[in-house]
C-alpha cells in the first residue's frame, strides 16, 4: 500500500513538472510568434544583429594580419570563441530574456502578477519575455562555426557548450538579480557584472593574468561559460568537461535557492499589473 502511494506521488510530481515545462515552452513560443507579427521588423532585427557582430570579424582579421597569435589564440580560435559567445548569449536571451531585467521587477514590485499564476513562479518570470533579435546572435554563431572550424565533432561540442554557456549566463543573471531582494541598489552592481561577463567573453583569456584571470573564472564566470569550452573544443578532456557541467549545475542551484529565499522577503507594490 505504501509503495503504491509513493509511486502515485512520483507520477504526480513528474506530471506536474512536465505540465509546467509545457506551459513555459508555450509561453516562449507565443512570445516569438508575437515578435513575428511584423515580419519586416522581425527579419530586419535579426539581419542587423548578425551584421553588427560581423563588424568585429573584420577587426580581428586585421589584427591577425599584423600578429600571428594574440594571447595564445590564433584567428580560428578567436572565431570559435566569438561564435560560442554569440550563440550562448543568443540562446539565453531568446528563451529567458526577462531574467536580465529581474532587478527591475523586484524593485518596482512587479512580481505580483507572477505570484497569482498557477505555473511555477521562477519559470513564469524567466519565460515571460524573449528577445527576437537574439536569433541573429544564435545564427551568427552557427555561421562562424561553419565557416572557420566546422566538423561533426565540433558541431556536437558547440551545441553542447552553447547550452551550458547560456545556462551559466542565465543562472548568473538570476543570481545577481535576486540580490535585489536584499539590497536596493544591487541592480547597478549586478547589471554591470553580467555585462562584464558578456564583454570579457569576446577577448582571449591569454591576455589576462593573475588575479584578473582568477576573477574571470570564479567571480565573473566567463571562463567556465566560454574560455574553458573553447579550450575543450581545441583539445578535448573529459575531466574538464565535467568541471564545466559541475560548475553549471552548482551555479544554477545557487541561483534558484537565492531567488526563492529572497522571494520570502518580497513586498508587493500594489501595482495593478495583468498578464495574458
Amino acid at each position: 500500500m505504501i509503495t503504491k502511494i509513493n509511486m502515485s506521488k512520483r507520477i504526480n510530481t513528474i506530471t506536474t513538472v512536465k505540465n509546467q515545462l509545457q506551459v513555459c515552452m508555450l509561453s516562449v513560443k507565443y512570445n516569438i510568434m508575437r515578435g513575428m507579427l511584423n515580419r519586416v521588423t522581425f527579419l530586419t532585427n535579426i539581419i542587423f544583429m548578425m551584421l553588427n557582430n560581423a563588424a568585429f570579424l573584420i577587426q580581428w582579421i586585421i589584427l591577425f594580419r599584423l600578429k600571428e597569435d594574440i594571447g595564445g589564440y590564433t584567428l580560428r580560435e578567436v572565431m570559435l570563441q566569438w561564435a560560442l559567445s554569440a550563440s550562448s548569449y543568443g540562446l539565453a536571451h531568446l528563451l529567458f530574456a526577462r531574467v536580465f531585467s529581474l532587478s527591475e521587477l523586484i524593485i518596482n514590485g512587479k512580481l505580483d502578477s507572477y505570484l497569482v499564476q498557477p505555473k511555477n513562479v521562477l519559470l513564469g518570470v524567466m519565460t515571460s519575455a524573449t528577445s527576437t533579435s537574439s536569433i541573429g546572435d544564435l545564427l551568427y554563431g552557427l555561421c562562424i562555426l561553419c565557416i572557420f572550424c566546422f566538423s561533426f565533432r565540433n558541431l556536437l561540442l558547440f551545441l553542447l557548450f552553447t547550452v551550458t554557456g547560456a545556462t551559466i549566463l542565465t543562472a548568473y543573471a538570476l543570481l545577481m538579480g535576486s540580490f535585489s531582494f536584499w539590497f536596493v541598489r544591487a541592480d547597478m552592481v549586478g547589471n554591470n557584472l553580467v555585462s562584464s561577463m558578456v564583454n570579457f567573453s569576446t577577448y582571449p583569456d591569454g591576455i589576462f593574468k593573475g588575479a584578473v584571470k582568477f576573477l574571470l573564472y570564479l567571480i565573473i564566470p566567463t571562463g567556465m561559460s566560454i574560455y574553458l569550452p573553447v579550450h575543450l573544443m581545441v583539445n578535448f578532456d573529459v575531466g574538464q568537461l565535467f568541471i564545466v557541467l559541475g560548475f553549471m549545475f552548482l551555479l544554477l542551484t545557487a541561483a534558484i535557492f537565492t531567488f526563492y529565499r529572497g522571494l520570502r522577503r518580497y513586498s508587493s507594490s500594489n501595482l495593478m499589473n495583468a498578464r495574458t
